[in-house]
């Protein structure tokens, strides 16, 4: 016998999102080495400088990312017959 009757699975998530608690104390950590408001007056101060990087990072945060868009159509272009061919196997 295998024992696959056996077999009960996982229990809980494993893979999912990690406990908030987890994300509390590493905000916490990050507010002991510099609390937010000096972080944002040195990334105000690099966008003023012409940082590249914080330029985009300040937009990100202020604005939001781009919507990525995808385009769906064609060229209006015919498409080119295929030619499907069939092979023996061995």
């Amino acid at each position: 016998m295998d024992g696959r009757v056996n077999n009960r699975g996982t229990i809980g998530n494993k893979g999912g999102r990690p406990p908030k608690a987890d994300e509390i104390k590493v905000i916490e950590a990050m507010d002991a080495v510099m609390i937010p408001e000096e972080a944002w007056k040195n990334l105000a101060k690099l966008v003023q400088d012409g940082d590249v990087q914080a330029i985009k990072t300040w937009l990100a945060y202020r604005y939001g990312q781009p919507k990525k868009t995808i385009d769906h159509q064609n060229d209006g272009g015919r498409f080119e017959r295929l030619e499907i061919v069939y092979v023996e196997g061995e």
